[in-house]
């Protein structure tokens, strides 16, 4: 028996505030897709504002996937993503609908498409000791460790991180074997699709222009009553969700631990770093089809329909007179 035929997975890669969702919109409406989220933080329900989900009215009808699937006190990860979406893309596949990705979180895409290894479950009493051990010792001393059992992953993670050096810590102890080693055997890469690549690389002061206005809209759309709304829902404050950029710092003004102007500015200013992040990752990704611009901008938009008509001729998905 033959091999089913792989399929085109159009992937929207690019930095927040680019446009992902727009310009994916726009592509569904045009080939016949429907959109599925790849973003950690849109998992979890009535966290929308500062998410940045798309309304019902920004969706215009084209159904959307992966979002408000979690509960605030239930934690996301990256094999949690994967199972869900190779679900939703055998649905896909079935119904004959082109699927469109827009990647905000680069460890969930690299997960969904790549695979991910086979690495050891999270041990609390471990993480614990982990915990005490940085806070009896000079800064430093868990990078210093990391160091010292995995050289190549102490030299990806910074060494302020805490949560990054710890999980990894934690995987090379449990292991047995550096974290680099265990990322390197046991991947499964996504079976039956063609990843079809579309990145939006607007100029760098015009995406941090943007950020500014969106966070100021975001307010202006009640995104402070959002927060008040969920921290009143008995929700521990070491929910994941208050962690995200915004959630954090809208927390401290509900507790009195900072102005509001002062988290607008930490705000703005904590995800204009996380864009950085995203451009670094997101250049780092093979056979992205770049476009200089945003993607509610009509030249981008039409420039990704041509990449998009080009890989569906001869598939089964989408529309055909694309």
């Amino acid at each position: 028996m033959s091999e089913p035929r792989e399929l085109p997975l159009v992937v929207i890669v690019g930095p927040t505030a680019s446009g992902k969702s727009k310009l994916a919109v726009w592509l569904a409406l045009q080939a016949g897709g429907e959109v599925i989220a790849c973003d950690s933080t849109q998992m979890y329900r009535g966290f929308d504002i500062g998410t940045a989900k798309p309304s019902a009215e920004e969706r215009q009808g084209v159904p959307h996937h992966m979002m408000d699937l979690l509960d605030p006190g239930e934690e996301a990860t990256a094999g949690g993503y994967r199972e869900r979406a190779i679900g939703v893309l055998e649905d896909l596949r079935v119904r004959q609908r082109l699927p469109i990705l827009t990647a905000g979180t680069g460890l969930y895409l690299r997960a969904l498409l790549e695979g991910l290894a086979d690495v050891p479950q999270r041990s609390e009493s471990l993480r614990e000791r982990l915990r005490t051990s940085a806070a009896e010792h000079a800064p430093g001393h868990l990078h210093r460790i990391l160091l010292w059992l995995d050289p190549i992953s102490a030299g990806k993670i910074a060494a302020a991180d805490e949560q990054k050096l710890i999980r990894t810590i934690e995987v090379c102890l449990l292991a047995k074997k550096p974290m680099s080693e265990v990322q390197r055997s046991g991947r499964t890469p996504l079976p039956g699709w063609r990843a079809v690549r579309i990145g939006l690389q607007p100029e760098r002061e015009e995406l941090y222009k943007r950020v500014h206005a969106r966070t100021e809209a975001m307010l202006a759309s009640g995104w402070m009553e959002e927060v008040r709304g969920m921290a009143a829902g008995g929700f521990p404050d070491e929910a994941k969700p208050f962690d995200f950029i915004g959630y954090r710092e809208l927390r401290a003004v509900l507790r009195g631990e900072m102005k509001l102007e002062e988290a607008r500015t930490a705000i703005q200013q904590a995800t204009r770093r996380y864009a950085k992040r995203q451009i670094t990752w997101f250049r780092r990704e093979a056979g992205v089809h770049w476009l200089g611009g945003f993607g509610d901008d009509p030249k981008i938009q039409w420039q990704a329909l041509g990449i998009v008509r080009e890989e569906l001729q001869g598939a089964v998905l989408g529309r055909m007179d694309v």
